[in-house]
């Protein structure tokens, strides 16, 4: 891993990512990255821009959604001076300050239409004009966007220009939710455990029932979520940091009284059939978690994967 960039994680989930960004790094290809919010899609894009050939120019990061609509076109393209009310001065957007590195869209999905069909000419000619400019500008820009949409449904829907997703995603990345990389949340949970402690010259230790919870959680805030959970806990501790005081809570336990753990399958049901309830069933139990889902199977988690994509590719059957 490039320094300071780490994408944490030995899920199968998260190997599968390294490879794709040790793949496509070195290359000036587009990227579009998909995931859930929190998933920690920028670390991804910054792991690109580290291990490229633009490593020492800038990485800028934009959050599309977060500009006002009248103001993401200065923002991104930049202004000539008297272009507006209050331009006392040229400005230059980020498409010109990242020139030579690499640009991060995020929420792509978010920009105003007019602003897409702008940012497609872009990556089309590589020039583009400030507001209120007659000359057009040269950028050598590398652009990687993210989205927490799916990508085809954002298309689909109109919210995303169907020409601009085939640009952007020229290599399109998917990163999964923290519920389905298994022990990653702890790898991750003692990342930042080790961060605040080194901060504050602390030896702050997480106890077996915070882990054991920390793995059960069904994480809807993904990275970003645990991340805040360890520090608003490390604030709270005193030298561990205890079940009691972390801000989540985990699914049912196997063998809950309160959690339906019975699968019924009924008589004339195949061995294929039953088993592909079972994982079914024990998947919805741990509420996505393959690696827990293995685990109470059983089997490997190759295996599961393997069964998972068998599932993929057979319609369900009806008994009878």
């Amino acid at each position: 891993m490039a320094e300071g960039i780490e994408m944490i994680g030995e899920s199968a989930a998260m190997n599968v990512v390294r490879c794709l960004v040790e793949r496509v790094a070195p290359t000036d290809a587009t990227v579009l990255i998909s995931g859930e919010s929190g998933s920690g899609k920028e670390p991804v894009a910054q792991s690109i821009h580290q291990r490229s050939a633009r490593r020492a120019g800038a990485f800028i990061a934009v959050n599309c959604g977060a500009i006002p609509a009248t103001l993401i076109e200065a923002e991104l393209f930049g202004y000539e001076r008297g272009s507006f009310t209050g331009a006392a001065r040229s400005h230059e957007g980020v498409f010109e300050r990242a020139s030579g590195g690499t640009l991060f869209l995020d929420e792509v999905t978010e920009m105003p239409s007019e602003m897409q069909t702008r940012l497609l000419r872009l990556l089309e000619t590589r020039k583009f004009f400030r507001v209120g400019g007659s000359q057009e500008v040269d950028t050598d820009v590398r652009v990687v966007a993210a989205t927490n949409r799916c990508p085809i449904h954002a298309a689909q829907s109109g919210v995303l220009r169907e020409d601009l997703l085939y640009r952007l995603a020229v290599f399109p990345i998917v990163l999964a939710p923290l519920r389905e990389r298994g022990d990653d949340v702890l790898l991750l949970a003692q990342y930042f455990l080790d961060g605040l402690n080194e901060r504050s010259g602390t030896q702050k230790r997480l106890t077996p029932a915070a882990l054991d919870v920390l793995v059960r959680h069904s994480w809807p805030g993904n990275v970003r979520e645990l991340k805040n959970a360890i520090e608003r806990a490390f604030i709270l501790s005193d030298d561990a940091l205890s079940l009691e005081i972390l801000p989540v809570r985990a699914a049912p336990a196997a063998g809950d009284a309160t959690a339906a753990t019975g699968v019924s399958v009924p008589l004339g049901t195949t061995l294929a059939q039953a088993e592909r309830q079972v994982i079914e069933a024990t998947l919805a139990h741990w509420n996505g978690n393959k690696s827990r889902s293995a685990q109470a199977l059983g089997c490997s988690l190759k295996t599961l994967y393997n069964k998972l994509a068998q599932y993929e590719r057979e319609p369900v059957r009806a008994v009878g």
